[in-house]
């Protein structure tokens, strides 16, 4: 018997072992049933077409994983496309976690999956190559990643109009109904503990996620209740005046900035207004003109350097084109018009996404993925330039966290000390103003004989800093990254002393 045929075996076995406990409707054949098929048969197909059995340039894995699109609206035709990875060790047992990234309209998939924590990493190679990651976060839980909201990656829509309506409601009703939809083609998850984590622009996401799936999990059915016990963002958009007062503050204490352009922007700018003055925008212009030769997510790592062997086809990383002029009516108001606010930083190999973006738009790895079934008309980037418009974006998310907080969730907040776009400066700023209890205050913890960073445990939110990361944690400090997933998963705090 081939492997492929023992691995499908298990599953079988393992699905009928879960399905032994379901619902009387969910075990027998249904009338009701569109095709008049068996519940337990349609779950195996679904999983069946979603599994993953080998990418381009991979290296062998033990770990099973699935790919393709779930439908989040059937009226107009949005789907959205997800990856997922089983934990590499007793996936029964372990938890789901949810990674988000940010942007709005970049690709989780592009950074946390290829670039972050995901097990595998595109190289650079005239061949396709993918690297094993060492620190894949599936050595902790089930992996799940998603392209949200549609126009990003490979997700879609097939009414046009969709994109012009997008906006932060819009993509956590999208991401909920993804969930209770995902979970009904993997069924042997959802009694599982449910976990959202995410950066950036994330910290708009994960939180109205989680707000929602609570709201929604009062009047839900029990086919469609969502097992979520916690959520962590890391260097997180969270609130417009702190986010900005403290990226000014952060650039002039780290020698970016002078004191003269310093002065100028605190005189000529408001950070609590949502108009800007001329005379600030004069001043921002000024201060984001310093980013052009530095890496503004990453302030002590290298910038690409663009070469005929790294070069890709598109450079909405790396490269040096203006922002979409929706980016001036987003919130945060003051900077978002500015160029840079989606790049990302790229880690260790600063060229990282270049590669990541070649890989992705490989026919053969499309396919290998059940992606991009429509055919879209652009290529697959990081950040998308389709989704040309943002509807809604509150200046702050601290109510949503004090929500969330008193909910009783789990809620940590970390922050990579060496970003420059969402520094620490400005997420302590923003947790003092959330007004939370102190319990303990700044106390080291150690990843072996190093300090790792700083915790701060509030009345009902942990804050973790992680000494030498930037804005993506993960990518420059994967050690200590995985550390934190799994001290956060366990619901344990980080080692304050050597180990």
């Amino acid at each position: 018997m081939g492997s492929h045929s023992v691995e499908f075996s298990v599953l079988v076995l393992f699905l009928v072992s879960f399905l032994l406990g379901s619902t009387s409707a969910e075990k027998l054949c249904s009338d009701n049933d569109g095709d008049n098929g068996c519940f337990r048969s349609r779950v195996l197909a679904a999983q069946r077409a979603d599994r993953v059995k080998e990418l381009p340039g991979q290296p062998p894995v033990k770990f099973r994983q699935y790919a393709g699109y779930v439908t989040v609206n059937e009226t107009h035709g949005r789907a959205l496309f997800y990856w997922f990875f089983e934990a590499t060790q007793n996936p029964s047992k372990k938890p789901v976690l949810l990674w988000l990234n940010g942007g709005p309209g970049c690709s989780s998939i592009g950074f946390g999956a290829a670039e972050e924590l995901g097990p595998f990493f595109p190289q650079n190679s005239s061949q396709p190559k993918l690297k094993l990651n060492p620190y894949s976060w599936n050595k902790a839980a089930n992996l799940l990643f998603l392209e949200s909201p549609v126009g990003v990656g490979f997700s879609y829509t097939n009414t046009s109009r969709d994109i012009k309506q997008l906006g932060d409601t819009v993509t956590a009703r999208d991401s909920y109904n993804f969930l209770v939809n995902w979970f009904k083609r993997f069924p042997q998850y959802k009694s599982h503990d449910f976990y959202i984590a995410g950066e950036s622009y994330a910290g708009h996401y994960v939180p109205q996620l989680s707000e929602l799936i609570y709201k929604e999990n009062k009047i839900a059915s029990k086919k469609d209740f969502i097992n979520l016990k916690g959520l962590m963002i890391g260097n997180a958009l969270l609130d417009d005046e702190t986010d900005q007062k403290g990226m000014i503050e952060y650039a002039w204490d780290h020698a970016v900035i002078s004191d003269a352009l310093y002065e100028k922007v605190n005189k000529n700018c408001d950070f609590k207004q949502k108009l800007v003055t001329k005379e600030c925008n004069d001043a921002l212009d000024e201060y984001f003109d310093v980013y052009k030769i530095l890496d503004m997510y990453s302030l002590y790592a290298p910038k690409c350097v663009p070469t005929s062997t790294n070069s890709s086809t598109s450079h909405s990383v790396a490269g040096n084109r203006p922002l979409p002029a929706f980016r001036s009516v987003l919130r945060p108001r003051l900077i978002s018009h500015n160029e840079g606010w989606r790049r990302m930083a790229a880690g260790y190999d600063p060229c990282a996404s270049e590669y990541t973006e070649k890989y992705m738009n490989r026919k053969d790895v499309q396919e290998a993925l059940h992606a991009n079934v429509t055919n879209i008309s652009y290529p697959w980037t990081h950040c998308s330039d389709t989704v040309s418009f943002w509807s809604d974006a509150p200046a702050s998310m601290l109510p949503t966290l004090r929500t969330l907080v008193s909910a009783g969730l789990r809620v940590w907040v970390f922050s990579g000390d060496t970003d420059g776009r969402i520094p620490v400066t400005a997420t302590r700023y923003s947790l003092k103003k959330l007004g939370l209890k102190i319990v303990q205050d700044w106390t080291p913890w150690y990843t072996k004989l190093q300090v790792g960073g700083w915790t701060v445990e509030y009345d009902g939110l942990m804050f973790v800093t992680v000494r030498g990361a930037g804005h993506q944690v993960p990518t420059f400090k994967p050690r200590e990254a995985l550390q934190l997933i799994h001290h956060f998963l366990g619901n344990k705090k980080l080692p304050t002393f050597p180990f």
